[in-house]
C-alpha cells in the first residue's frame, strides 16, 4: 500500500502547485438537490446523527470563484436564525466537514444553518481554497465574492438573520476566513482560523510558503493596517475573532497564531496583554483579549502537543463533537468553544446588537473637570461613559461629569446605552473638550507624510489621522499640508487657518 503523503508535503504542494481555475459558471436556474448518491454514502455516519438536512444548493450568483455551495439545515430551523459558513482544508470537501468538523451538533442545538462552500482540482490541484492570490482573496473578485454570494443565498432561503453571519475554516480554509473577516466585516459578525494564516499575509503564491513557516516581522499595526485597507473607509464594528493554534503543527507554523492575535487585537484597538486566561480539556489554553466594553473581541486557543488540523473530540457530552480522520485531531471539540465565544448558545456573544448609541452629546470644560450631556435612549438602564476610549464611569442618568482632569488638555468622549439585561450598545459620535490653563498650545505646519514621521498623526491603509483626535486629515504623501494643534499630551487637533 503507498504511504499517503505528509500534511506538510501536502500543503506545501498545494501551494507550489496549483491548478488552472476554469472560469466562474453560474448555474441557469436556482436548485436545491440531494446529494448525489456517492456523497450521500460519504455522509452516512453524520446523517445517522444529524436531524436536518444536507444539501447542494446551485444558483447562488455569478460565482467568479468557481466555488460549489452545499447547506445543511436543522429541521424546523426558523426564519431570522443565525448562519455559519464552514470552509474545508486542502485535500478535503465540503462532505468531509459536513460529516467530521462538528458543526451540524450545534447547528441542531442552538439553531443554525451552515453553509459549506467547496473548492475542486479544477481551481486548485489539491482542493485548497486560495488564501494566497490576491485575486480570489480580495472584496468583490473571486472565490472571496462566491462566498458571500452563497451568504445571500442562504438568507434569501432560509430567512438567516443577516446580523449574526460567522465564518471558520481549517488551514487554507482558515486563512481564507481571515481574508473574509478583513475584506467583508460589513457581512460577517465574528470568525475562527483553525491552524490558519493572518488576512493577506500572502498577495501571491510565491510568498505563501514563508507565511506558513516563518515570522513576517512585522509590527502589530501592519498587521491592523493589512485588515483595515481590504475595505478601505470602513467604520463599522469588527468581527470577533477565535485563533485556535497546536504548539505542534510543522504545516502552518504557531507564529502564524502569534501574529494573527497581534493583526486583530490591533484591529480592534485593544492590547497583547490577555483580560483572562484559562486551561481547558485536550491540554488547552484559552486566553482573552476584552474591548473597552469588557467584551472579549479576540480569543487565542493553543493545544498543547497538537499537529496541523482541526480539533474535534468525539463523544456524546456537550463539550464533545465531530469525528477523527485526516486533518480532524482528537483533542478538544473547537466547534462547541467557539459557539460559545461567537454567543451562539445564548451567551454574551455578539448575538444582540444591544440598543442603538445615544445622540447629542456635548461636552464642557472648566477647571479639572468636563461635563457631559446626551439625549436618552429608549429601554435604557444605565449608560456607559468612555474617556479616550476608555471606560471613566456608569450613570443612570443623562448626564455625566468627569473630574480630576489636567489643565489645559484636550479629552475625547463617547457614550453607549446599556439595556435591561446588561448588554452595551453601539457608542455614540465622538466629542472632544479642552480643559482650560496650562501654556499655549503648539501648532505644526507640515505635509501628513512628515507629520506621521513626526509622531503627531498616524496612517492606516494611505490615510492620515490626528493623533488622539482621530481628525482624518487625507492621503498620506507629501502633497497634502496641515496644521495641527497639540491641546495635550498625545493628543492633536486640526488648526488649518487658526495659528
Amino acid at each position: 500500500m503507498p504511504l499517503r503523503p505528509t500534511a506538510a508535503a501536502l500543503f506545501t504542494a498545494a501551494v507550489l502547485a496549483l491548478g488552472t481555475a476554469a472560469p466562474g459558471a453560474a448555474a441557469a436556474s436556482d436548485t436545491v438537490s440531494t446529494l448525489p448518491s456517492a456523497a450521500a454514502a460519504a455522509a452516512a455516519t453524520a446523517t445517522a446523527t444529524a436531524s436536518g438536512s444536507f444539501q447542494q444548493v446551485t444558483g447562488f450568483g455569478t460565482n467568479p470563484g468557481n466555488l460549489a455551495m452545499y447547506t445543511y439545515t436543522p429541521a424546523g430551523l426558523p426564519s431570522g436564525a443565525p448562519l455559519v459558513v464552514a470552509l474545508h482544508g486542502c485535500v478535503q470537501s465540503a462532505t468531509d466537514y459536513y460529516r467530521s468538523s462538528g458543526w451540524t451538533k450545534f447547528a441542531d442545538q442552538y439553531g443554525f444553518a451552515v453553509v459549506f462552500p467547496q473548492t475542486s482540482s479544477v481551481n486548485n490541484s489539491l482542493s485548497c481554497f486560495s488564501w494566497f492570490d490576491a485575486g480570489k482573496a480580495a472584496r468583490g473578485v473571486g472565490e472571496a465574492r462566491s462566498v458571500v454570494e452563497m451568504v445571500t443565498k442562504a438568507e434569501s432561503l432560509y430567512g438567516s438573520d443577516a446580523r449574526r453571519v460567522f465564518v471558520t475554516g481549517l488551514s487554507a480554509g482558515g486563512g481564507m476566513a481571515a481574508d473574509l473577516l478583513a475584506d467583508y466585516p460589513d457581512v460577517f459578525a465574528g470568525g475562527a482560523i483553525d491552524s490558519g494564516l493572518p488576512a493577506h499575509c500572502a498577495a501571491t503564491q510565491a510568498a505563501a510558503s514563508g507565511c506558513q513557516n516563518s515570522d513576517q516581522g512585522l509590527t502589530p499595526a501592519q498587521w491592523g493596517d493589512k485588515v483595515r485597507a481590504a475595505y478601505p473607509g470602513y467604520t463599522g464594528p469588527w468581527p470577533r475573532v477565535a485563533i485556535w493554534q497546536g504548539t505542534a503543527d510543522t504545516v502552518v507554523r504557531p507564529v502564524n497564531a502569534t501574529e494573527l492575535r497581534d493583526q486583530w487585537t490591533n484591529v480592534q484597538g485593544i492590547g497583547r496583554q490577555p483580560t483572562g486566561t484559562r486551561s481547558l480539556p485536550g491540554g488547552t489554553t484559552q486566553e482573552l483579549y476584552a474591548d473597552a466594553s469588557g467584551k472579549p473581541a479576540v480569543a487565542v486557543f493553543t493545544i498543547s502537543g497538537m499537529g496541523h488540523g482541526l480539533a474535534v473530540h468525539p463523544g456524546s457530552g456537550a463539550d464533545q463533537c465531530g469525528a477523527t480522520g485526516a486533518y480532524f485531531l482528537d483533542t478538544i471539540c473547537s466547534g462547541y468553544y467557539t459557539a460559545q465565544f461567537w454567543g451562539l448558545d445564548g451567551g454574551s456573544g455578539p448575538t444582540d446588537p444591544g440598543l442603538p448609541a445615544p445622540t447629542g452629546l456635548t461636552a464642557s470644560a472648566t477647571a479639572g473637570s468636563i461635563a457631559l450631556g446626551w439625549q436618552a435612549v429608549s429601554g435604557a438602564a444605565s449608560y456607559q461613559v468612555f474617556r479616550n476610549g476608555g471606560q471613566v464611569g456608569t450613570t443612570t442618568g443623562t448626564t455625566f461629569t468627569d473630574t480630576g482632569l489636567a489643565a489645559g488638555t484636550t479629552y475625547g468622549y463617547t457614550v453607549a446605552a446599556i439595556d435591561g439585561s446588561g448588554t452595551v450598545g453601539a457608542r455614540s459620535a465622538a466629542v472632544t473638550a479642552t480643559t482650560p490653563g496650562g501654556g499655549a498650545p503648539q501648532c505644526f505646519t507640515a505635509s501628513n507624510y512628515d507629520q506621521v514621521l513626526a509622531g503627531r498623526a498616524t496612517q492606516s491603509g494611505g490615510l492620515t489621522f490626528a493623533l488622539g483626535s482621530g481628525q482624518s486629515m487625507g492621503l498620506w504623501n507629501t502633497f497634502v499640508t496641515h496644521t495641527l494643534k497639540q491641546t495635550g499630551p498625545g493628543f492633536y487637533v486640526l488648526a488649518d487657518g487658526q495659528c
